[in-house]
């Protein structure tokens, strides 16, 4: 009985060592690469989380100089943001909140050139399009019209349309171009819900423009529906 033991537990073992002999190297580098992408992926993590730590705090102190009407000191820190951490969502806040402050200290210059680099590099298409409304309002205020409408060249995500639309009839209506002021205040008309506060503005303006808004509702109405039933 031991040596029918002794005989199958050595078959086992030779088929062992076959398996091994096989299929060894192969394991071992399964085993390597799995332990070594594990390593990177830790190590990824931790530099990611060490990455969003150093930008909050740098974001931090551009809310503490915002705070205190430092401009110099925005400056400085927006720089370094923009150097070290510009695809983070920090630096889009960052930007738009600099962009702020500096307007409020009166350097439109600066206030100006954060909202673009804003408008140009942020990943989240949301606050590039806030960027491109307060860059296109900035420079309508300087009257370079034709920058602001360049401002809001371009694609902006639905929901910010009709303040693009409203936006872009604001500059026209500045230059005195009322047919294309009205044109683009009647898409803001239709892209804004029914009853939106921001809507009856538009109604105001395109009055002012000689459109009776009322005489447009039904049109209105349905222009915006499909937005209301696409799935």
């Amino acid at each position: 009985m031991a040596t029918h033991l002794d005989l199958e537990e050595q078959e086992q073992l030779d088929q062992l060592k076959h398996f091994w002999n096989t299929y060894g190297t192969l394991i071992t580098w399964v085993v390597l690469l799995a332990a070594g992408a594990f390593v990177a992926w830790n190590g990824w993590q931790y530099f990611q989380r060490n990455k969003a730590a150093q930008a909050s705090a740098l974001y931090d102190e551009i809310e503490r100089s915002a705070q205190a009407g430092d401009a110099a000191r925005i400056e400085r820190a927006l720089s370094d943001m923009k150097d070290k951490f510009a695809g983070t969502a920090y630096a889009q806040q960052a930007g738009l909140l600099a962009a702020r402050a500096l307007h409020d200290k009166g350097n439109a210059e600066a206030s100006r050139a954060a909202l673009a680099w804003v408008s140009e590099h942020a990943v989240d298409p949301g606050y590039q399009a806030v960027a491109k409304l307060r860059l296109a309002g900035e420079l309508l205020e300087a009257k370079q019209y034709d920058e602001a409408l360049k401002a809001l060249a371009g694609e902006v995500p639905k929901e910010f349309e009709a303040l693009a639309a409203d936006r872009k009839g604001d500059i026209y209506l500045t230059q005195g171009k009322r047919e294309e002021a009205k044109a683009e205040y009647l898409k803001a008309l239709a892209a804004f819900e029914p009853g939106a506060d921001y809507r009856r503005l538009v109604e105001i303006k395109l009055n002012a423009v000689g459109v009776d808004p009322k005489s447009l509702a039904p049109a209105a109405a349905g222009a915006a529906s499909p937005a209301k039933t696409t799935p």
